[in-house]
């Protein structure tokens, strides 16, 4: 029943060694989750990790056909063909060592980025740290309070003061990633720093670049300055206490530029902060009128007793349509907001001396650092994980990880732990003396390679360069440790020069056993 339980496992080990077998086929899970597992067994019955072939009929038979067993007992045994004609051709494959420079290197000097840093650096790695401002902090350091009330400047000021008395981290401030090189556990990054330019040697890279603030260009925004954004009011009203003070009312527009057709997402804390807001509004003046008019309340989790509050204390919150969105007009003394109010099927006309603007958290320069590293981003532009179950803080590209709001919209507590993870991540790397590189990845037949290039210009991860050999003729030579065996290789060259280990030949032998009849 459980072909990867530790009982399964060590009859595996042990029918190899009685039977001398030298292949093994496992019909059962995904080896996306399982492979591993095997392989390891392989490792320990004395054969080869790569002499493995898994055939997932369980994703891909049980789970998807459940209604229609006996086709999918036929499609079962032609995976299990297929697999078995791929094994039979296998050879084992070496897995090369290479030497790990224990250093760490964070991008980005928010929250994420000094939570990362402090990490590495507390376990006793050298770490360095970017940040393309002049000073640590980000954008925390403009916000007052977490929606439980503890104040975030004062404790983000505190971090940056742990950070600048580390002896494990180096700090460079007014610097940008010019250019990388190199493969997990032995990275080479210039940084220019001032006009100054410095290599980098290090082993890991943890992104925490973080996100902007989008600026809205409707309701009077930038045009009368009793109109603010999130990230505007904060600061405002630590400045000109008066300007609470002074005020009897309050709006506050909720999905101003989000949740549209050409920025679909919600950025999550943007709910959660104006009606945390709201609340010190009414508590300052129990009389003062607060309105919020939204399209729909997202205090994600525990954030919703603070909604609950808002009710009982008498803040008013509308509904609107996005296709009938509120107007903001100025008025003789105060600012005239028009908005339909949906229930009473009429408009509603708001006075406010204060207008607040609940904009979205906007991804910003992140292309130039996906291209540098080849990382991925998604159709927003914020980066994407490997795998958001298996891998949520790790990149396709081994030895770089990822945090905080540069992966997407989320409150501090949710960058703070997704950084401390990163960083856990990253010290399993920086840990190991040596890295062993995968096997299956791509190779170039000398005699067949003309060095045209084309398998360099298609390869994702830079794994392919096209070298001057001994004999002074261009080939391509591939950096087996940034290879990830994808085969784009393989499609571009004219001349069949590049192939990816396990998939020459053996594609062609489960083409002729997916061809032949059961």
């Amino acid at each position: 029943m459980f072909t990867c339980s530790q009982d399964t496992q060590d009859k595996l080990k042990e029918v190899v060694e009685e039977q001398g077998l030298n292949r093994v086929v496992v019909a059962a899970c995904t080896p996306r989750t399982h492979e591993a597992l095997f392989q390891e067994t392989l490792k320990d019955a004395g054969l080869n990790k790569y002499l493995i072939e898994m055939a997932n009929i369980r994703n891909q038979c049980s789970w998807v056909h459940a209604k229609e067993p006996e086709l999918a007992t036929e499609k079962s045994k032609d995976l299990v063909r297929i697999a078995v004609a791929k094994a039979a051709l296998m050879t084992p494959l070496s897995q090369p060592e290479v030497g790990i420079t224990q250093k760490g290197l964070v991008i980005g000097g928010g929250v994420a980025g000094m939570t990362a840093a402090l990490g590495m650096a507390d376990q006793g790695y050298q770490t360095y740290l970017i940040e393309q401002g002049e000073d640590l902090g980000g954008y925390a350091l403009t916000l007052d309070y977490t929606w439980k009330g503890e104040p975030i400047a004062e404790n983000v000021k505190k971090i940056v003061a742990d950070v600048r008395a580390h002896d494990n981290i180096e700090i460079l401030t007014n610097s940008a990633v010019t250019d990388t090189k190199g493969f997990v556990g032995n990275f080479k990054t210039k940084v220019n720093q001032g006009g100054t330019e410095k290599e980098l040697e290090h082993g890991a890279v943890v992104i925490a670049t973080g996100a902007g603030a989008g600026l809205p260009n409707e309701y009077l925004y930038g045009q009368d300055d009793r109109v603010f954004t999130h990230v505007d009011l904060d600061p405002a009203l630590r400045e000109k206490p008066e300007l609470l003070e002074d005020a009897n009312s309050a709006v506050f527009i909720q999905c101003v530029g989000s949740r549209e057709p050409q920025r679909p997402y919600c950025s999550k804390v943007c709910c959660t902060h104006s009606i945390q807001t709201a609340l010190r509004f009414k508590e300052k003046n129990p009389d003062m009128d607060v309105y919020i008019l939204y399209r729909d309340i997202r205090t994600y989790g525990q954030r919703e007793r603070v909604y609950r509050e808002a009710r009982d204390k008498g803040i008013i919150f509308i509904r609107y349509s996005p296709d009938e969105k509120p107007s903001v007009a100025v008025g003789e003394t105060s600012l005239d907001i028009k908005v339909k109010e949906r229930i009473l099927g009429f408009d509603v006309s708001i006075p406010a001396d204060l207008l607040i603007l609940a904009t979205p958290i906007v991804a910003e320069g992140n292309e130039e650092l996906a291209q540098k590293f080849k990382l991925t981003l998604n159709d927003d532009k914020f980066f994407m994980e490997a795998h958001a179950k298996l891998r949520p803080v790790d990149f396709s590209t081994d030895g770089v990880f990822l945090c905080g709001t540069a992966h997407y919209p989320k409150p501090v507590e949710e960058c703070i732990a997704q950084a401390k993870a990163a960083a856990s991540r990253a010290t399993v790397v920086l840990s190991k003396q040596s890295v062993t590189v995968d096997g299956v990845v791509s190779r170039v037949k000398e005699e067949l390679c003309r060095g045209c290039g084309a398998c360099e210009e298609a390869c994702a991860f830079g794994a392919i360069e096209v070298v001057e050999n001994e004999a002074g003729v261009n080939i391509a030579v591939v950096q087996q440790a940034l290879c990830k065996g994808c085969s784009a290789c393989s499609s571009a060259c004219p001349t069949g020069a590049a192939g990816v280990y396990h998939y020459d030949n053996e594609v062609l032998a489960m083409v002729e056993a997916a061809l032949e009849e059961g």
